[in-house]
């Protein structure tokens, strides 16, 4: 159980602080406020710091996506893929349980806001479905093709232990562009549990939860295509 327990706390980890930089500090003004760059860096650095801590016992997927591209690129089994995508649904309902009890203690009060993903009228930009859509996919699909090159057993940027802070960058470059179009998802997991735990008072965010899991899912399959056996990006087979 040691994998699917580390994937567990790494999701846990990057839903509480990710989403919590968005919901506890957020964008506007004052001096708490962070703005687009701060909350992609804490995205970013959630990811650095367990690629770091949970990275020898999972690979630090923490998402059921990266998940999906491993076992497109048969790096891993469809039963390792199971209890990893479980553990990191479990692991970013639990994280959003926790920034809702922490949410709730807030004297002026708050509206139920988790940092939910979405699209359309009143959200983020107010960019449409084909727009979200495509950037989720794109997004996904660059992001798996950095973490399954990056991981590769010839690069020197694994070899020397420095693929955490490869992906952990562009998981933040990811935010920077995106965060205007669906608050970035590129990770089912980390939409699921906020829009879940959120439904009473967001219950638009449950709704277009499929977005969210198909077009990240779309993106990480066709880059663990090209990173398979005979695949066109496969460098180990050179």
């Amino acid at each position: 159980m040691k994998k699917p327990a580390a994937e567990f706390i790494g999701t846990f980890a990057l839903v509480f602080f990710g989403c919590g930089a968005a919901v506890i500090t957020g964008m506007g003004k004052g001096p708490t406020a962070i703005d687009v760059l701060g909350i992609a860096f804490a995205f970013g650095l959630a990811i650095v710091a367990m690629a770091y801590g949970i990275g020898p016992v999972s690979g630090c997927h923490v998402n059921p996506a990266v998940s999906l591209g491993f076992l497109v690129a048969g790096r891993m089994t469809t039963g390792e893929f199971i209890s990893y995508a479980i553990a990191q649904v479990l692991g970013a309902i639990a994280g959003a349980a926790v920034l809702y009890l922490i949410l709730s203690g807030k004297a002026s009060g708050w509206d139920g806001g988790l940092a939910q993903n979405g699209w359309g009228p009143g959200a983020f930009g107010e960019y449409n479905l084909i727009s979200a859509f495509l950037f989720e996919a794109i997004g996904t699909f660059l992001f798996l093709v950095c973490i399954l090159g990056v991981t590769q057993n010839c690069n020197p940027v694994h070899i020397h232990g420095l693929a955490g802070l490869a992906i952990g960058l562009t998981l933040t470059a990811i935010h920077i562009v995106g965060i205007n179009v669906t608050g970035v998802s590129v990770n089912p997991a980390r939409s699921l549990g906020p829009a879940l735990i959120g439904a009473a008072s967001h219950p638009g965010a449950l709704a277009q939860l499929w977005l969210f899991i198909v077009a990240p899912c779309i993106g990480a399959a066709g880059a663990g295509m090209l990173f398979g056996a005979g695949g066109l990006l496969n460098a180990d087979e050179i």
